[in-house]
């Protein structure tokens, strides 16, 4: 991954709740012809583990041998930035267009479980991660047993042992103040999610900053 070191995020607690936030990571691997391959799957980071599972059906899994390689791509918001948000245009116009977007790498090896026990206890974990906020959480158990097997066998397990982690958040530190603010009310004015959640992430960033 590039990155500046301005854009670096490598405080383990603020990875673990980028990864978090977001819940799912593309699956990415070498196939048997040489081309990558990737997958969306909701994952479950705990300790030095990477949980998911993905459907029998895909043969993506067939593709993941013992202890191969894998990356695990974890993208937050992204969004398009507007050079004309930049109090600097004003002054001398030279400025750019430019993409601001955090995302997590997490690179290790790669097991596949098929044991139906694993897989419940894993679906389990996921479940109760997403549900237990909720004010009527649902559970794995609320489902009839029969049919939770059937699930089950639909689906192999994904357990990834992570070597290396490298996050990256690309919010404009790299410009002025004034720059930074224009960017946040420009995207804030976008009314979109993604332009709205940079821009939350920006005014923290630049808080943070701020503070020393």
């Amino acid at each position: 991954m590039y990155r500046p070191r301005f854009n670096a995020v490598d405080d383990e607690h603020e990875l673990r709740a980028m990864v978090a936030a977001v819940g799912a990571a593309e699956l990415v691997t070498v196939a048997g012809d040489g081309y990558p391959q990737s997958t969306l799957l909701p994952i479950l980071w705990e300790e030095d583990l990477v949980i998911a599972h993905m459907a029998r059906a895909n043969r993506h899994w067939r593709e993941v041998g013992e202890n191969a390689p894998v990356l695990l791509v974890c993208g937050g918001a992204q969004a398009y930035v507007s050079p004309s948000w930049y109090a600097s245009k004003a002054e001398h116009g030279k400025v750019v267009p430019t993409w601001n977007y955090s995302t997590v790498h997490l690179k290790g090896r790669a097991s596949v479980h098929e044991d139906s026990e694993w897989l419940r206890h894993a679906v389990t974990m996921l479940t109760e991660r997403h549900e237990h906020l909720r004010s009527h959480p649902w559970a794995v158990t609320d489902a009839p047993a029969e049919f939770v097997e059937s699930q089950l066998r639909a689906i192999v397990g994904i357990e990834i042992q992570l070597e290396r982690v490298e996050g990256k958040a690309k919010l404009s530190q790299n410009r002025s103040e004034a720059d930074r603010l224009g960017v946040i009310a420009g995207l804030r004015s976008e009314g979109l999610a993604d332009a709205e959640a940079i821009a939350t992430a920006m005014r923290a960033e630049l808080d943070r900053d701020s503070r020393g």
